[in-house]
């Protein structure tokens, strides 16, 4: 039968700690998933034959996170230092000057008396006009964009007052073997405690009355329970009805249509190149760029593909490209190889070498556009001015029926990380377990 106490929809981080905290005190878990893999936004991709792997999703354990180490630990999975040096590249030639933004101070400070929540952008425009600042405005822009994949126009000053505040430079980790790892540990935690999670399970109805719920998914399926938790992408929630994955809501829930619309939810794409060799840290491109990489960690630039980073300390000829925000949404429905093209001239024009010898060197490659993925449709949340009202809004159980978890929902300086998604998860499934 296809009747639980608790559905839950997605078994992305958020989903999987639900169901796992649920499982674990007694209670019937049914997970569906849209996708043919569990994870969601965490998608490790393992060669069977070298052993190694590459993160097409989330990849950094963001500063000394509880509730993420927390997890690793209590799985006895390792991870490691990801802190490296931060490179910058701008008009031709790689700067001496390391100071992230100009200015930054007179930024903070302003930011600090600002009393009512404007957008970034409009921030800027009125508080640092002129030539004067037009570099550092240039800055602000392509952080918001690229960290947190965020419209400038859109994204909140107090909330990225709060995010830089809280930046914690000193602490950035990877984990051993991938994220997936640990998602594999709270799914088979779940399955353990006789969960279950189907995968290829589209969810496109939902009907519900107090104390009881129902989902048809695109195959026609019905499951049934007391409970549900969505715990799908923002992206998928904002998705309009008729495009693929989007969910109907019977009867609709007017206010939480409206806060989910409110919301920020931002765009990205991720590249992956593996080389023949890792040539950034030879001595040819040394002479050729006129300074030594060789504890380049992050590579910041104004080209069209910007963020680049390697997986220092362990020398890998993997180099991964990152761009986000307003530029990967325009992006979104580019071919991939037409993004591999730009991600080559890209590096050409930083290392000052050729996009054929480039492509020659490179072995494998994976475009990885979050945007055009039909059950993610974006990368992670950000704030914008209205996003706090509208948070208070979606974390409000609907009748102890229906319940909404996601990274979008936390409300830490850990922001669009997983572990907000998982900090949200076990925050439902206590409210959940609290009830009862």
């Amino acid at each position: 039968m296809n009747t639980a106490d608790i559905l839950i929809i997605g078994a992305g981080a958020a989903g999987l700690m639900a169901a796992r905290e649920l499982a674990i005190t007694g209670k019937k878990i049914i997970v569906l998933e849209a996708d043919n893999r569990i994870g969601g936004r965490i998608y490790t991709k393992h060669d069977a034959i070298t052993g190694k792997y590459m993160e097409l999703g989330a990849e950094f354990v963001h500063g000394d996170l509880p509730v993420t180490l927390g997890l690793l630990n209590e799985a006895g999975i390792k991870y490691r230092s990801a802190s490296a040096e931060m490179v910058q590249y701008a008009n031709g030639a790689f700067l001496e000057d390391e100071s992230f933004i100009e200015h930054w101070d007179l930024l903070i400070d302003r930011l600090n008396s600002l009393q009512q929540d404007i957008s970034i952008e409009e921030f800027m425009q009125k508080g640092f006009p002129g030539d004067k600042y037009a570099r550092m405005r240039t800055s602000v822009r392509q952080f918001v964009s690229g960290y947190d994949t965020g419209d400038p126009q859109k994204a909140s000053c107090f909330a990225l007052r709060k995010e830089w505040q809280h930046e914690d430079d000193s602490a950035q980790h990877r984990v051993e073997g991938g994220y997936v790892s640990l998602m594999n540990y709270l799914a088979a935690e779940c399955k353990a405690h006789d969960g279950e999670i189907l995968l290829h399970s589209i969810a496109k109805d939902i009907y519900w009355e107090p104390g009881k719920v129902s989902v048809i998914t695109v195959d026609g399926t019905a499951y049934h329970a007391q409970q549900m938790i969505l715990a799908v992408p923002l992206g998928v929630l904002k998705a309009s009805e008729g495009q693929t994955g989007a969910i109907t809501f019977h009867p609709p829930l007017k206010a939480h249509a409206e806060a989910i619309q409110r919301m920020g939810f931002g765009a990205v794409i991720k590249i992956l190149l593996e080389f023949d060799e890792p040539f950034w840290y030879s001595e040819q491109t040394k002479e050729r760029i006129g300074r030594s990489l060789d504890n380049i960690g992050y590579l910041l630039s104004q080209e069209e593909i910007p963020t680049w980073w390697t997986q220092f300390p362990e020398r890998s000829s993997v180099f991964t490209g990152w761009i986000g925000g307003p530029d990967a949404e325009a992006k979104k429905d580019m071919t991939d190889e037409d993004i591999l093209q730009q991600s080559l001239q890209s590096l050409a024009n930083i290392f000052k070498l050729g996009v054929d010898e480039l492509q020659q060197r490179l072995k494998t490659w994976q475009v990885m556009n979050w945007t055009a993925k039909p059950f993610t449709r974006g990368s992670y949340a950000y704030d914008t001015v209205n996003a706090s009202a509208c948070r208070h809004t979606l974390n409000a159980p609907v009748d102890n029926t229906l319940f909404f978890a996601g990274e979008y929902l936390y409300e830490g300086t850990a922001m669009g990380t997983v572990e907000a998604a998982l900090t949200s998860g076990k925050g439902v499934a206590g409210v959940i377990s609290q009830v009862h």
